[in-house]
């Protein structure tokens, strides 16, 4: 995984930086979602990996309608290095350089049943003010928590589940 990542890192930038000279960068984040999302796909790896597709055609399987012509080119670049396996970690590390460039922090909040709009706006409000930034939620439910949530922003893990709680308490009475 760290050397996917390790080689996958050059072409985000790289793409990153293409998007944002033309002004692009959710498009292209759309862009790279979606050519990862079908790169992951069984079928189209056993197509990709078949030498008898060209790069232009691999070029036009992985770019969505609308693309530009430098999202085509830069997947072109990434079919002649033999790179479109990294596709995933291209689009992940990409869309941490332009949360950064935005200023936005990504956030899942899992909890142990769906919260209500106002709890999650609440919850939005208050990592706003902690970060400084604008804050794009993510929702999951995991039942297992039992009650409370989970709330995961990058470097910063905030559990307040039930489950979370009653493992440090068992934890506190073993030592």
């Amino acid at each position: 995984m760290s050397q996917a990542l390790t080689l996958a890192r050059p072409y985000a930038r790289a793409g990153f930086s293409l998007a944002r000279d033309a002004g692009k960068l959710a498009a292209w984040s759309d862009a790279l979602g979606f050519a990862a999302r079908v790169a992951v796909d069984p079928q189209v790896q056993t197509l990709l990996g078949n030498p008898k597709l060209t790069h232009a055609d691999a070029v036009t399987l992985l770019s969505p309608d609308g693309a530009d012509e430098n999202f085509g080119r830069f997947l072109a670049l990434l079919a002649d290095n033999r790179r479109l396996a990294l596709l995933p970690e291209i689009a992940g590390l990409y869309d941490e350089l332009r949360f950064e460039a935005e200023r936005v922090v990504k956030a899942r909040v899992t909890s142990a049943t769906a919260l209500p709009a106002g709890e999650l706006d609440t919850i939005k409000a208050a990592l706003k003010k902690r970060f400084g930034r604008e804050v794009e939620l993510e929702t999951a439910v995991d039942e297992s928590l039992i009650g409370g949530a989970v709330i995961d922003a990058g470097d910063v893990v905030i559990d307040g589940s039930l489950k979370g709680k009653l493992g440090r308490l068992q934890s506190a009475l073993a030592n």
